[in-house]
C-alpha cells in the first residue's frame, strides 16, 4: 500500500478526533485509539469512515507499554504500514489547587500519560519504522500534542504543566534522534480549546479570550488544531522538524 497510515492516540473525542477527521480528509487511513472498545470509540471510527477514509478501532491503554508493539502490529495488519503517529492522549490534574497541596497520585498520573507514554510509544513506533524498508516517497512523522502550559505556568495545575514541559523535551529529543532517519517530529501546543477537558472552565476561557488574552478574541475548536496536525503530518511544511507550533491564537506572543 502507498497511502499514509496514522495512529492518533486519544482520538475518540476532542482534539484527537478533530485530528483523525482532518487526516482522513487529507487521504490518510486512520487508527482511532481509546483505552477501551466502547461506544464512544466506535462512534469516532464511524465519524472518520463517513469521510470516505478507511478507519479501524485501536483500543489500548497508552500507559501499558507492554501492549504497544502488539497494538501497532494490529493496526498495520488492518491498514498497512504506519507512516504517522499523533501522540494526543492526555489527562488533566485530578484536583486543581495550590501547588503546596498537590498529591503524588495526580502528579504520577500526569507524568505517566502526558510524558512517559509519549516517549515509549514513540520509541516503539520509531523502532518499527527503522526496522523496515520505507517508501522514500512517503512522508513519515510524529506529532506530539503538548500544551501552551509546556512553557506558561498555570499555578492551579502545576503537575499538568510539568508533564507537558517534559513532553516538549521528549519531542525535541526524538526530533534530534530521528532527523537523520528522515522522520519529522513536531510539537503542537494548543491554547484555549473547547474540549471535554476544558468544559468545566470554558466560560472563564471565553471571557479571558474576549478580554484580550488571545489575539483572536475567542477560544479555538478541536477541528482547527486537527487541521494543523494534519498539515504537519502531510509534509506541508517541508524541510522542517523539531518545530513548536503554537495553536493558541497568539496567546503567548510577548506584549507590552
Amino acid at each position: 500500500m502507498t497511502r499514509p497510515v496514522a495512529l492518533v492516540t486519544g482520538s475518540s473525542r476532542g482534539i484527537g478526533l478533530g485530528a483523525a477527521i482532518a487526516l482522513a480528509q487529507d487521504g490518510f487511513a486512520v487508527a482511532i485509539n481509546g483505552p477501551s472498545d466502547d461506544t464512544e470509540l466506535q462512534a469516532a471510527v464511524q465519524d472518520v469512515r463517513d469521510t470516505g477514509a478507511d478507519a479501524v478501532a485501536a483500543p489500548f491503554d497508552v500507559t501499558n507499554h507492554a501492549t504497544h508493539d502488539k497494538a501497532l502490529a494490529a493496526i498495520e495488519d488492518a491498514l498497512g504500514p504506519l507512516t504517522t503517529l499523533v501522540n494526543n492522549a492526555g489527562v488533566g490534574v485530578m484536583r486543581r489547587g495550590d501547588p503546596l497541596e498537590v498529591q503524588q497520585d495526580s502528579w504520577d498520573r500526569c507524568i505517566e500519560v502526558n510524558a512517559k507514554a509519549v516517549f515509549f510509544l514513540t520509541q516503539a513506533f520509531a523502532k518499527r519504522l527503522l526496522a523496515r524498508d520505507r517508501d522514500e516517497g512517503m512522508f513519515h512523522s510524529i506529532v506530539n500534542v503538548t500544551s501552551s502550559n509546556a512553557s506558561a505556568v498555570a499555578v492551579p495545575r502545576a503537575e499538568y504543566c510539568a508533564s507537558k514541559a517534559a513532553a516538549a523535551m521528549v519531542t525535541q529529543t526524538w526530533a534530534v534522534r530521528l532527523g537523520p532517519e528522515n522522520i519529522a517530529v513536531y510539537d503542537v501546543r494548543p491554547g484555549l480549546i473547547a474540549t471535554d477537558m476544558t468544559a468545566p472552565v470554558i466560560a472563564e476561557y471565553e471571557a479571558r479570550a474576549k478580554a484580550g488574552l488571545t489575539l483572536f478574541p475567542r477560544v479555538g475548536q478541536p477541528e482547527e488544531v486537527g487541521a494543523i496536525i494534519s498539515a504537519l503530518a502531510s509534509g506541508k511544511l517541508p524541510y522542517t522538524t523539531g518545530q513548536v507550533i503554537a495553536a493558541d491564537a497568539g496567546m503567548l506572543v510577548p506584549r507590552f
